[in-house]
């Protein structure tokens, strides 16, 4: 059981982000691993984060959505968790997996504030400093649906559709500039250290480009993990979100920022850049090669396409599904793209910037919970 324990916190992993960019939610995991109600198990279980990053997934009708994870530092010692459990939270930390602060304090709902995302809780929040917690699917509880599944209700507003969140300007202000952190070690505002310190290779560093938003005290931008005031190290990079669609549905949503290309393809040497070949039929593998198209975010804000394949690919400007109207490219040609042109691989497999497309098309996302073991899901009983 502790091997397929291990492998559902692999699944859930996968799934977790602080880059701005990609997250979808704001969860408090210390109060997460403690919604008992929804598998009838112990007191605590990690595993009940993938219980909820599944509901957020169905929510949004799309495959791969990561979320935002916040856990204070008392977690990593909490003995309701098995020390296998507290072992693999530490490294998600280590590794900038998750963001591990000495309190809890406001951090949750300071996060959704600056990225404009939801919160997953079954808190009401502070509405005298956030009032937007009163605002339609801000605030998203987790609870027991029909068959043992675990379904998102909004807290405020239910069957109102949601407003569309938006960064705060303040979040704009501080996701325009990288920060670094007077910590030679730390993770998230780190520069790497000392590349000649023992273990150096070993240790992982955020990049400027998804650097998580600061904290603030005293209206400071404050490392949330250390405490420390950060430095302004000067502009971040622009990042542009693109989604790719297979046959109606997202299976996944990457960054392309300034001077960083992507290759997508479907599989991409060195396994750098975005694969595509777990979702592709047969016909689709054979045209699609291993890379296919690369994007790039030039310095003048404009989004460039340029085909490496041997097929070739083509853009559909605005979207469109009239054949007469796609552009076709060739190899080594590019092309800059509109707001809303769509580049095609081959029929059905597409790569457009996120906002286009309101749902992820997908009527029951891949789950997280796969391997999770029936007896960690069984009844509790207290002695």
């Amino acid at each position: 059981m502790r091997f397929e324990v291990s492998k559902v916190l692999d699944a859930i992993e996968a799934r977790l982000t602080t880059d701005p960019a990609l997250a979808r939610a704001v969860v408090d995991m210390s109060e997460i691993v403690r919604y008992a109600d929804l598998d009838g198990g112990r007191p605590a279980s990690s595993v009940r984060l993938g219980l909820v990053i599944d509901a957020l997934g169905r929510r949004v009708a799309e495959e791969n959505v990561p979320v935002y994870v916040v856990a204070p530092r008392g977690l990593l010692s909490d003995t309701d968790l098995t020390s296998n459990e507290r072992m693999v939270i530490r490294r998600w930390a280590d590794d900038g997996k998750v963001e591990v602060v000495p309190q809890l304090d406001d951090r949750v709902f300071e996060v959704a504030e600056l990225l404009g995302l939801p919160v997953l809780t079954r808190t009401r929040g502070d509405r005298d400093r956030h009032p937007w917690v009163d605002e339609p699917g801000r605030l998203l509880a987790a609870v027991a649906g029909e068959g043992g599944s675990t379904v998102l209700m909004a807290r405020v507003g239910r069957g109102e559709p949601p407003r569309p969140a938006e960064r705060s300007p303040l979040g704009e202000r501080l996701l325009a500039r990288v920060w670094t952190c007077p910590e030679p070690n730390c993770n998230s505002f780190g520069s790497g250290g000392d590349p000649d310190s023992p273990f150096a290779d070993m240790r992982t560093f955020t990049s400027p480009v998804s650097q998580p938003p600061p904290s603030l005290r005293s209206g400071a931008p404050t490392c949330p993990r250390h405490g420390a005031k950060l430095r302004d190290a000067g502009p971040r990079p622009a990042v542009e979100v693109l989604s790719v669609r297979i046959d109606g549905v997202i299976r996944r949503r990457f960054v392309v920022a300034t001077d960083e290309p992507v290759v997508v393809g479907r599989a991409p040497e060195g396994g750098r850049g975005v694969m595509l070949g777990q979702w592709l039929t047969d016909d689709a593998r054979k045209w699609i090669s291993r890379g296919h198209v690369q994007f790039t975010l030039r310095t003048d804000g404009n989004l460039t396409v340029q085909d490496i394949s041997t097929n070739g690919s083509g853009v559909r400007p605005g979207g469109t599904v009239n054949d007469d109207e796609r552009i076709a490219l060739h190899r080594q040609e590019s092309r800059t793209l509109g707001p809303t042109d769509v580049v095609e691989l081959y029929g059905g497999v597409q790569v457009g910037r996120a906002k286009m497309w309101a749902t992820g098309g997908v009527v029951q996302p891949e789950s997280v919970m796969g391997e999770a073991p029936t007896m960690a899901l069984r009844k509790f009983e207290r002695g």
